[in-house]
This record gives C-alpha cells, structure tokens and sequence, in this order.
C-alpha cells in the first residue's frame, strides 16, 4: 500500500487552519529505542528455548533423526538472523500520533498494518506492563474504539509517555462530541 493513496474518513481535522477529511497516513511519533532491547530480549528467549529442546534432543537421543539435526542447524542461522533484523525493523516501522480528532497507529514488520481512529469513538485506554516490559521501562497502551477492527495498539512506549497519552486521550474523550460507538 502506497502512502500516497488515502483513505478519507467521515470526521475532519484541522491542517493549516483548514478541515480536512481524516486521512491514513504515516504517524509523527516513534516507539522508545528502549523496545528494540525489549524485541531482541522477548524473540531471543524464544529462539533460546528452540534451539535447547532441539539441542537436547538432539544430543541425547541415541540415533536422532536427521531432520532433527537439520532443525538444529536451521535454527541456530535463523535465530541469530532474527534478533539482527527483526527488533531494528519493526522500530523504524511501529508509530504513533494523536491529534485533536484522532489516533493514528502503525505497526509491524512483516505484516504492517496502519489504522486510524476518531477520537469520538474511543471507548477505553487500558496501559499494560508485563514483567520484561518493566525491566524495560516500557509499556502499551490499548486503544478500545467500536470499530470492528478491533482495539489500536502502541506497544514500545517509555512509560512515562504511555502515562501521559493515556491522560491526554482521557480527556480528550470528554471533550470531543461523540456517542463511542
């Protein structure tokens, strides 16, 4: 999908002291570099479980099969490959912004998906901290709409800032007009 291809929505925002239709496109604000640590940390303890069930297998087993060995050996280039591209990648794709009207996400790396919601119909803001994520000093920050797309994710936040947009969304929701639904 090319950028310069949008989308209009039914609610306007304000660009240069004029309305425009809401339009998808690419949000103003990166992800804390902290979650390329946090990427890297979550894959690789991943990848350090495979390559150890497959491992002991492997070196335990009596006459293992090939396959095995293979998987192994799979596994061992692919994993290191993984924690190289992957956290990097998705920190130059995953945004966020929000304006007066909207919430603007993009997210991915290999399935990128960009979404847009009208502040008016937010429903909740929920913040989420798992254990690693604490360690980071990071946090998320699900966005409840009535859409059917389900609810926006910003993941990768410094916490502090997840703090803030979650207070700054808050009230914005009691400002704009809108039934949420």
């Amino acid at each position: 999908m090319s950028w310069s291809r949008h989308f209009p929505i039914r609610h306007a925002e304000e660009v240069n002291g004029q309305t425009t239709a809401l339009r998808l496109r690419p949000p103003e604000h990166r992800v804390s570099r902290r979650a390329i640590g946090y990427w890297t940390a979550t894959a690789g303890a991943g990848w350090a479980i495979v390559i150890a069930v497959l491992a002991v297998i492997v070196l335990t087993s009596d006459d293992p099969p090939s396959w095995l060995s293979v998987a192994l050996l799979v596994a061992c280039v692919l994993g290191p490959l993984h924690l190289l591209v992957m956290p990097q990648w998705r920190y130059r794709v995953h945004r966020w912004e929000v304006t007066g009207d909207a919430v603007y996400t993009q997210a991915g790396w290999l399935k990128q998906q960009w979404r847009i919601a009208p502040v008016s119909r937010i429903q909740t803001v929920d913040i989420e901290r798992d254990p690693v994520e604490q360690l980071f000093g990071l946090a998320k920050i699900t966005i409840t709409t009535a859409s059917s797309a389900g609810p926006l994710r910003i993941s990768g936040l410094d916490h502090a800032t997840a703090l803030a947009l979650a207070d700054e969304l808050t009230q914005r929701t009691r400002t704009v007009r809108g039934d949420a639904t």
